[in-house]
């Protein structure tokens, strides 16, 4: 369920909204204590860049697994910044056909703007993964992670991915996003963990003192410090 708590805001930055994010998570229902065998573990699965820092510590706080799930929005021609869709691993496309309508958008103006994401969410698959294979979620309890939402356009495709490998539950965790965003979400999900739904939004950076940009590099590193735990 989500929550309405703005009091911690602004958090410092992604490690402290893993914490509050984590926190939350173990009181709701993933607690460490529970189900800790190899096959019974959560999985937290990241949206990278920005949701890997918020992630690995949820995953670590849990006791859970780690990984990706590679997403890439697609933006306005124009107005890259707003979401018109997203695309994901896989071949997965979600589209937000109110702004298309609205904007005009034309299939190939979609198309082109899809085959340059395209390009990115591969060479974001070869550097973060390299050979290891995508991880299996038939019949595990799947934790979406970012490091908040604002249209919930790539969180929309990536729940698309999760869902079509037959997860036994999904559950969205973020440490921030619009009541109304989680709202309209509220049915693709098993679960929704948000500690805080500031009104007005505005944008997910506002509500960190530091949102710097996160690196390949940090990921990278977040990623094989837990990929060696784990094994």
């Amino acid at each position: 369920m989500s929550r309405d708590d703005c009091s911690m805001l602004p958090y410092k930055n992604r490690t402290e909204a893993g914490e509050v994010l984590a926190e939350q998570l173990a009181a709701d229902r993933f607690g460490p204590e529970r189900d800790r065998e190899q096959e019974n573990r959560p999985i937290v699965l990241a949206l990278p860049r920005g949701g890997v820092p918020v992630a690995a510590v949820v995953a670590r706080k849990l006791q859970a697994d780690l990984d990706l799930i590679l997403v890439r929005k697609l933006g306005l021609p124009g107005h890259e910044e707003f979401a018109m869709g997203a695309i994901a691993s896989g071949g997965v496309r979600v589209l937000n056909d109110e702004v298309l309508s609205m904007h005009r958008v034309s299939a190939e103006a979609i198309d082109q703007v899809a085959r340059k994401e395209g390009d990115e969410l591969k060479r974001r698959e070869s550097a973060y993964r390299g050979d290891r294979p995508s991880p299996k979620l038939q019949g595990r309890h799947v934790i979406l992670v970012d490091d908040g939402l604002a249209t919930g356009a790539t969180m929309r495709a990536a729940i698309e991915v999760v869902r079509r490998a037959s997860p036994a539950s999904i559950t969205l965790a973020v440490p921030l996003a619009p009541a109304s965003t989680l709202a309209e979400m509220k049915t693709d999900v098993d679960d929704i963990v948000c500690p805080a739904t500031p009104k007005p939004f505005r944008a997910i950076g506002c509500w960190y003192s530091d949102f710097g940009q996160t690196t390949d590099k940090e990921v990278q590193d977040l990623l094989s410090e837990a990929w060696q735990q784990n094994h």
